[in-house]
């Protein structure tokens, strides 16, 4: 609980670019509201010059104080007030609430989305919050997991290294996959998992005729085998499920009991032990119990080991230890990690099989196994009993420094150390990892694999899962160098940090000088822990950031938690472009909650980063279609329903402002009260947020086949300044428009078939009437996927606005005001009425229809170009099944394959940053 953080609070970039919208319009709802002000004074005063009354007809000598001339300072201060109410629809409150009902309902799309569902585990996508779906278009960067969330977290115990010796047959499947590549002859063909075996135990894939079926016995250091799978069956906080009725377990019963662990791995550990002899069968609070082959008589025995000590393992320990008494009274400590930090805590006596235990372990990592070690320490009584007197009572202290006092007498009793070997646990990739990674490589964005895994097996991991790629170069920023090693031994801490800074910074520039040199080069970096602690304590930061985001991938390995969230911060203040972070257990909460978009994954460390995170989903895989599909619709519908409704009220708002103008800025409004009230409510709402819910640019299966698709959201081409003031400039042109041709159209002229001319109620109905048809048929203009929903909601809109004005127009003029029998009794009847709306609506939408025609035939988006070529029809025979990215791009590269130049994608990439209007060759 001292570790939990309160969930950040979180708002996508297009919700701050509107805000920053929302002052603009503001500004110029004060703005013309000043204008107008300014000119009502300036006609005001002129109204009494002397004796003289200009506009006489006004009376200026008796007026209320809204336009006293002799008290002008107060009535233009009460014109501005007018000015602010009546161009208030500028400002588009609406906006808000209809952003959340279409967010609400894109979210019900995504966990309803049949693809994203997971028959294994009976689990669908899960959006756990509305907030930040049009994010999910704009990720630049995503950083990864890789254990469970790469993988399927399922350890398997396949090898082990026991006093120098490597047990363990077959070849993991990475390890076949890296030899074909190379081109080697494989010395051991075979699988690991296809081999013969009597059953197949979860959690054990080992076979070795030298350990199994108490072969062991045979063995040069039996003894020290017999120790390491002690050591496998007792260090660990393992309970036990499932027993017989009587409680008692026999060797017969053993095999079927069922272990509940903290982690998979310890599953393994316990497992592998069961099988090749350690069976572990009973805990209490003191004791652990185990069944046991004993080498001399050949029988299998009962082995209580009396508890002392659990010093449990943890993200900044990396360790875990037990301190045991066995029969033979001897106190034993315990020891499993990570390599590292048990080879650092040996001592002089206890590295006899430290040369060849490293030699193991490099090789296990290179076949993409997780490796730990495991040592052990006979302890003296006078000696346990002085520490456990010290340790006790730090456990009991109340200070604030109560952790770090414990940590330190665990880490005082965990040293001279003997070393016993190292275990091998394979973990498979998911299904579809490689593909996933290759499509979203290929879309531009850079992933990140942040792991606590040895560099050798964070690198092979990469090349399964396509993040490192045959012709990639890489960039290796290390600190597992022989000279620092061997400072490491002699325990000078100055000199470890100075070496260790000199060779940082020796690598970082040897890594900048090769970026430089060869631009036209794709680069993968990898860099360790202990690099990143150095760069993040000696304020190198901005270099290291520098090359980071010049490589395609980048992965570091040996992080701790605690680097995974400061990595994933200092990425996204740095580049100022969305993160997005996926997990699957309680270590990768603060990455989640770091990045801007945090991705959870229930998988078998439970459901604490699905818990804290923003979206859920079963696997890896699915996050391409999270975001290539829903991302890349998500982000188009908001950001196309956010520029509509600044056009719809920018139009309607300045033709209350044209009209203020030819009214002599009286602040007489143009249209009737309900009129305006209604615009918003009634009239063009419904289109806007089928807009937001509906409307795709392409379909689902042509996002993910032209994944360079996914830019238009990366580079925000859709909600970027140019296009937002655009549509502003659109809605103010609309609005000139609409007004001076209304006006000139119907006024000074018979209206009437009785001779009548357009009075004020006419004319605001027909300027009323040209708005409603024109920001609906704009909307029309902007949908590119029609469904019946679209159909009814813009076509019954207008047909609405009819409807209200015949009703409205019905009521008792008390109620209607300037609407009674307008439209009925005036316009109606009139042709000149229905020709004028014709006439402006033609005239309004031409110009953006040129405008949108001559754009899409010469300066194509990527969204045209597919539209386009989908319009012409299906490809001859057999060509169907090719990737639909031979005919993304006008260089017919396909990038969905990963041999695709480096070059030729970033080139792609780069034309799109640099404008929206591509031209298509």
């Amino acid at each position: 609980m001292q570790n939990a953080i309160d969930p950040p609070s979180k708002r996508t970039k297009i919700e701050k670019r509107m805000d920053k919208i929302i002052y603009v319009l503001f500004c110029t709802l004060i703005l013309v509201s000043f204008i107008g002000t300014l000119f009502f004074g300036i006609e005001t005063k002129k109204d009494i010059n002397g004796g003289n009354y200009r506009r006489w007809y006004l009376r200026p000598d008796s007026t209320t104080v809204f336009f006293g001339p002799r008290r002008i300072s107060v009535a233009a201060f009460l014109h501005f007030l007018t000015g602010l109410m009546l161009y208030g629809y500028l400002i588009p409150i609406s906006l808000y609430v209809s952003i959340e009902i279409c967010k609400v309902l894109q979210i019900i799309f995504i966990n309803q989305d049949l693809s994203m569902y997971d028959e294994e585990t009976d689990r669908p996508a899960h959006a756990r919050t509305s907030n930040l779906n049009e994010e999910l278009g704009q990720v630049r960067t995503i950083f990864s997991d890789k254990t469970g969330t790469l993988t399927c977290n399922s350890m398997e115990f396949v090898k082990c290294s026991i006093a120098g010796t490597a047990y363990g047959r077959g070849m993991t499947q990475l390890e076949i996959a890296m030899a074909r590549k190379r081109g080697e002859r494989l010395t051991e063909p075979m699988p690991i998992d296809t081999g013969e075996s009597e059953k197949s135990v979860k959690g054990f894939n080992f076979r070795d005729e030298r350990i199994m079926n108490g072969q062991w016995v045979h063995e040069p250091h039996s003894d020290v085998i017999q120790k390491f799978f002690r050591v496998l069956a007792t260090c660990h906080t393992a309970v036990i499920l499932d027993v017989t009725e009587s409680g008692e377990i026999t060797y017969e019963a053993a095999s079927k009991i069922i272990y509940e662990t903290e982690s998979p791995d310890e599953a393994a550990f316990v497992i592998a032990a069961r099988e090749v002899g350690f069976k572990f069968c009973k805990r209490t609070h003191t004791s652990i119990e185990l069944h046991e082959l004993d080498p001399f008589s050949g029988q299998r025995v009962d082995r209580v080991y009396k508890l002392l000590q659990v010093l449990e393992f943890s993200s900044a320990r990396r360790r875990m230890s037990v301190i045991v008494r066995n029969p033979e009274n001897q106190l034993l400590l315990l020891a499993k990690g990570a390599d590292s930090v048990i080879f650092e805590r040996l001592s002089e006596d206890g590295r006899v099989f430290e040369a060849q235990t490293k030699e193991h372990i490099e090789k296990y990592s290179e076949a993409g196994l997780r490796t730990m070690a495991i040592a052990y320490r006979e302890l003296g009584d006078d000696e346990y009993t002085r520490w456990e007197q010290e340790f006790m009572e730090a456990k009991t202290s109340v200070t604030a420094d109560r952790d770090d006092l414990v940590d330190k007498l665990a880490d005082r009793i965990e040293r001279d150390l003997i070393l016993l070997g190292a275990t091998a646990v394979e973990d498979k990739l998911q299904n579809g990892v490689p593909e996933c990674i290759d499509k979203l490589a290929h879309a531009g964005i850079g992933i990140w694999v942040l792991t606590g895994d040895k560099k050798g097996t964070a690198i092979n991991i990469g090349y399964a899962c396509s993040l490192l790629r045959h012709g990639m170069k890489q960039i290796v920023i290390t600190l597992e160098l022989p000279e620092i090693e061997a400072l490491e031994r002699h325990g000078d801490k100055e000199a470890i940090a100075k070496a260790s800074l000199d060779r940082v910074k020796q690598q970082i520039h040897e890594g900048k000088s090769q970026v430089t040199r060869e631009l036209s080069t794709e680069f993968g970096l990898i860099i360790d822990g202990k690099s990143l602690t150095s760069v993040l304590e000696n304020n190198l930061v901005n270099s290291l950031m520098e090359i980071a985001m010049s490589c395609a991938t980048v992965i570091c390995c040996r992080t701790s938690p605690k680097q995974k969230a400061i990595v994933t911060r200092l990425v996204k203040s740095v580049t100022d472009k969305t993160t997005l972070a996926i997990g699957d257990g309680a270590n990768d909460v603060g990455m989640i909650q770091a990045a801007d978009i945090g991705v959870g994954i229930s998988g078998v460390e439970g459901t604490q980063a699905a818990m804290a995170s923003d979206f859920a989903i079963a696997q890896f895989r699915f996050l391409e279609r999270l975001l290539l599909v829903h991302g890349h619709w998500c982000y188009r519908r908001i950001a196309m329903m956010i520029c509509y409704f600044f056009y719809k009220n920018i139009t309607f708002g300045f033709t209350l402002f044209w009209f203020e103008a030819y009214a002599s800025f009286s602040g007489q409004p143009a249209y009737n009260d309900w009129y305006m009230s209604c615009y918003n409510v009634f009239f063009t709402s419904l289109p806007v947020i089928a807009l937001g819910i509906f409307d795709q640019d392409v379909s689902a299966r042509l996002c993910l086949q032209n994944p360079l698709l996914y830019q238009e959201g990366v580079q925000n081409i859709l909600f970027s300044w140019v296009r937002i003031l655009g549509w502003m400039f659109n809605g103010v042109l609309s609005s000139i428009i609409i007004f001076f041709l209304c006006t000139n159209s119907i006024t000074g002229q018979a209206f009437r078939e009785d001779g009548q001319v357009a009075d004020y109620a006419v004319l605001g109905v027909t300027m009323y009437t040209c708005v409603v048809w024109i920001v609906n048929c704009q909307m029309a203009l902007s949908i590119n996927y029609f469904t019946w929903i679209q159909h009814l909601v813009i076509w019954g809109s207008i047909a609405l606005w009819y409807i209200f004005l015949a009703v409205y127009g019905s009521i008792p003029p008390t109620l209607s005001t300037t609407a009674y029998k307008v439209f009925v009794e005036a316009c109606a009847p009139s042709i000149l009425y229905w020709l004028t709306t014709v006439l402006v609506i033609i005239a309004t939408l031409l110009p953006l229809f040129t405008v949108r025609a001559f754009r899409v035939r010469f300066w194509p988006m990527e969204h045209d170009r597919i539209q386009r070529q989908r319009s012409k029809g299906p490809k001859p025979d057999g060509a169907e099944n090719q990737d639909a990215t031979d005919k993304r791009l006008p260089e017919s590269c396909n990038t969905q394959n990963s041999s695709d130049s480096p070059l030729e994608i970033s080139i792609r990439i780069d034309n799109l940053k640099a404008s929206p209007r591509r031209k298509n060759s």
